[in-house]
């Protein structure tokens, strides 16, 4: 007799499950941890943002760690110039009062003390003693303001504010001083006029070809310097890369490349590193490449404006794109030891329920 066949269907497992392009976008927040998915998906990803190759010479740094570094050296930074602001201003405190006691000593000596001259006062000057206020040290309308038609207006404030504002103009263009890095933006000038990473300087990869004086006097400063890196960084790292492999034939030990480059930099952090509007090819993936070049651009292209330093708002917004990419990560890690956790107790009551069956069972010896 024949063998029957077993019931059902022998290729009901491969069977594909119909997938709906609506919800193809939302994920599980389960974390069953790492499966050949999730594996996939990295792989897919990095193949589609990152060309790593064999034998490279050069190393890498994650745009993260950039981010973080940009912070690092932001607060260092600031702290040494309000360090520095602290000091210019006790010294001039003292300087403020030095003068002050000299001349107090000299009209003490040529007038001396309880004379006349001393104790009589202007009119003026009694009326801002008795409502309390010091006509030498503040610009606030007294009685002689008033009648030279000033009014109300505090022009020690307001020129303290202009002060203010222009410094922190100043700031944004100049770099900083003693920077640990230096980092290198290898595309055109074009390119590099559209968009760029904050305090990046232009450094065409066509520089390499030049057989006197490739290198501008600020990379030879930086090269296998001690504490300073040099970073590069393009588009996609096809320039980049080239050019990372030139200068480590050349004897720079100390290169970096940033991984990714705009491309990454435009999904993790989309404000706060870069100036000027992203390029379209690290907005629009390959596939529809040839339709977003047809179609007309939403937003207007806005040049990369000439300032080397990160604003405050630019450094929050950076701290604020790290904290949600770190939310991220750690959300599942969180959820699997909250449920390891909540095992634990069960284990050790079960642990305990035998041991006291055990010996209750067993009699005493």
């Amino acid at each position: 007799m024949s063998a029957k066949r077993s019931i059902g269907d022998s290729e009901i497992l491969k069977k594909r499950i119909p997938q709906n392009l609506k919800y193809q976008h939302i994920k599980t927040r389960l974390d069953t941890g790492n499966s050949m998915t999730k594996y996939l998906e990295k792989i897919e990803e990095i193949k589609k943002n990152y060309r790593y190759k064999k034998d490279e010479l050069f190393k890498r740094i994650k745009v993260t760690t950039f981010a973080q570094l940009v912070l690092q050296v932001a607060s260092v930074s600031e702290e040494r110039e309000s360090g520095e602001m602290t000091t210019d201003e006790l010294q001039r405190l003292e300087d403020n009062s030095s003068v002050i006691s000299d001349t107090e000593f000299l009209t003490d000596r040529t007038n001396g003390k309880g004379s006349p001259v001393n104790d009589s006062k202007s009119p003026i000057q009694f009326i801002d003693s008795e409502r309390g206020e010091e006509c030498i040290h503040t610009s606030r309308s007294t009685l002689q303001s008033v009648i030279s038609g000033v009014g109300e207006l505090d022009l020690g404030n307001q020129a303290d504010k202009k002060k203010e504002s222009l410094q922190s103009s100043s700031a944004l263009d100049k770099p900083y001083e003693d920077c640990p890095f230096l980092l290198l933006d290898v595309r055109d000038r074009d390119s590099y006029d559209q968009c760029h990473v904050v305090g990046a300087k232009n450094y065409p990869v066509a520089m390499l070809s030049r057989t006197m004086n490739p290198f501008t006097p600020e990379i030879l400063e930086y090269r296998n310097a001690h504490g300073k890196i040099i970073i590069l960084y393009d588009e996609d790292e096809r320039i980049a890369s080239q050019a990372a492999t030139t200068m480590c034939e050349r004897g720079f030990e100390n290169l970096f490349m940033l991984s990714g480059g705009l491309k990454v930099i435009s999904q993790k952090f989309p404000q706060g590193l870069t100036t000027g509007s992203f390029p379209v090819t690290c907005l629009v993936p390959p596939t529809q490449m040839k339709s977003a070049l047809k179609r007309t651009p939403k937003d207007p292209i806005v040049p990369a404006e000439d300032k080397w330093r990160f604003s405050s708002q630019d450094l929050e917004m950076i701290e604020n794109h790290l904290e949600n990419m770190l939310m991220s990560t750690s959300t599942p890690s969180r959820l699997r030891m909250d449920s390891r956790n909540s095992k634990v107790p069960s284990s050790a009551s079960s642990a305990r329920s035998q041991s006291s069956t055990s010996s209750h069972s067993k009699p005493w010896k």
